[in-house]
C-alpha cells in the first residue's frame, strides 16, 4: 500500500483527532490544539485539514446527535481509519529514528 504523506498541521490535526477519540469535532480539535501547543489556529484551518484527511481517508467522520448549546444543530465527529493509524505510526517511527541519528553529545548540548 502506498505511504500517506502528511504534513506538519495534518500530523496535529490527526493526533488530537485520536487523543480526543468519541468527542474530537472541529471546535474541540481547535481548541484543544490552541491550549496543548500554545499555537493559534483558525477553525476554518482545522475543517480544511480535516477535509483533506477525509478525502485521504485517514479519518471517517458522521454527524452526532444535535445539543442544545449549538442550537439544535449536529456536530460532525471525526475518528481515526486504519489508514489514519498506520500513518500515524510510521510518523512516529520515522521521527524516532531521525532523533536516534543525531549524536549523544548534540543533543547533551541543546540540553535534550
Amino acid at each position: 500500500m502506498k505511504r500517506a504523506f502528511l504534513g506538519e498541521l495534518e500530523e496535529v490535526v490527526l493526533l488530537t483527532v485520536a487523543a480526543l477519540q468519541v468527542s474530537a469535532y472541529c471546535a474541540l480539535i481547535t481548541q484543544t490544539i490552541d491550549q496543548q501547543m500554545a499555537r493559534s489556529i483558525s477553525f476554518p484551518t482545522v475543517h480544511t485539514t480535516l477535509q483533506r484527511l477525509e478525502e485521504k481517508s485517514l479519518v471517517s467522520s458522521q454527524m452526532g446527535g444535535a445539543t442544545a448549546e449549538r442550537g439544535g444543530r449536529q456536530k460532525r465527529l471525526f475518528t481515526v481509519t486504519t489508514a489514519g493509524q498506520r500513518a500515524l505510526i510510521e510518523c512516529r517511527q520515522m521521527r524516532s529514528q531521525l532523533w536516534q541519528q543525531i549524536p549523544t553529545p548534540v543533543l547533551q548540548l541543546w540540553g535534550a
